[in-house]
């Protein structure tokens, strides 16, 4: 038995099982190497003095392939995946940055059903790993479908705003936005949330404006898209900020932040009210994604990831679900 790098799991013979092949390349058998070798780049010094002020979004290249046959290849247009090689610069451990991303992916998808990109682990010829998405802006006949981040749709740039634009902004402000533009906006709000839980829960302090998207339908309306850019940040960068974005407006804390120094159960439960979600609606959805850790687990022991990575993984995640569960008793 063999363990697919795509979903994990087990089947016989070897390479992607053939769930992950449908799911990725129509059924193609696609090899789970490349028939090319990594990339070579020219390290920039001074882009290097300057990487402690750099997300690890920001060192990581991102290549354009097609599926040619039964052989993904380099492209320049058409591009139909994006490969994502180990990044270059200075943080921790980016060697496992391409599984660190499949396993959150993977988790988020199988564990708590949040719809993501499809994706897998794929290797160069040199048995190098990178980290495979397939594209989902990609109508039948070839065409794209109008995609825009929330800093497009909330109108800022690296021209007008400077370089951590991306940044500016609340997880408040998504959520008015997707009131805006999506007519299905009570299931899109629910949606949002369970995806901001599932970041604070596995330390992505990367979570930007531009990792949340929608997507035009084919009714002519819009949609938040699947989940795309999940990994756990602080295996890279642990000192990292804990959440990409304030969580409220206007600097407002709750009393609960206050007294404890960091977010928990009543931060995300006044979120969700705040933002439009029915209170029993709210509860069930932080319930759900503080639970099944025992699946989490078993996810961690089944990655590629190296035992002392699976073991950073799980004291961070360990250690976000005591926060988000914690609550303050009045005795």
């Amino acid at each position: 038995m063999n363990q697919c790098p795509s979903l994990y799991k087990q089947h016989q013979g070897t390479g992607f099982c053939n769930k992950a092949l449908k799911m990725l390349f129509g059924g193609r058998k696609v090899s789970t190497y490349l028939n090319f070798d990594a990339p070579e780049y020219l390290f920039d010094n001074a882009f290097a003095s300057n990487i402690q002020q750099i997300s690890i979004s920001g060192v990581q290249l991102k290549h354009s392939l097609r599926l040619i046959g039964n052989h993904l290849q380099l492209t320049q247009s058409g591009g139909e995946y994006l490969l994502k090689p180990i990044p270059i610069g200075r943080f921790q451990h980016l060697d496992f940055a391409p599984e660190n991303e499949h396993l959150t992916m993977q988790i988020a998808s199988q564990v708590f059903g949040i719809e993501t990109a499809s994706n897998a682990l794929i290797y160069f010829k040199n048995s190098e790993p990178a980290y495979l998405v397939k594209r989902f802006d990609i109508r039948d006949d070839g065409a794209k479908w109008l995609q825009e981040d929330f800093s497009q749709i909330k109108q800022v740039s690296r021209q007008q705003n400077g370089e951590n634009y991306k940044y500016e902004g609340s997880y408040e402000a998504i959520a008015r936005l997707i009131q805006q533009y999506c007519a299905a906006w009570p299931i899109e709000l629910e949606n949002f949330f369970k995806l901001l839980i599932f970041n604070y829960l596995f330390s992505n302090g990367d979570a930007h404006l531009k990792n949340f998207s929608l997507i035009q339908t084919p009714f002519d309306d819009f949609r938040l898209t699947p989940a795309y850019d999940l990994l756990c940040t602080a295996v890279h960068t642990p000192l990292e900020s804990v959440m990409a974005l304030d969580l409220f407006d206007n600097d407002y804390f709750t009393d609960s932040y206050n007294a404890l120094g960091y977010y928990s159960y009543a931060d995300f439960y006044e979120f969700g009210i705040k933002i439009g979600i029915l209170p029993q609606r709210t509860e069930k959805i932080i319930h759900t994604l503080s639970s099944h850790s025992d699946l989490v687990q078993q996810m961690i022991d089944n990655s590629f990831l190296p035992s002392s990575i699976k073991h950073l993984y799980w004291q961070q995640y360990q250690s976000r679900l005591d926060a988000l569960t914690y609550r303050i008793t009045n005795n």
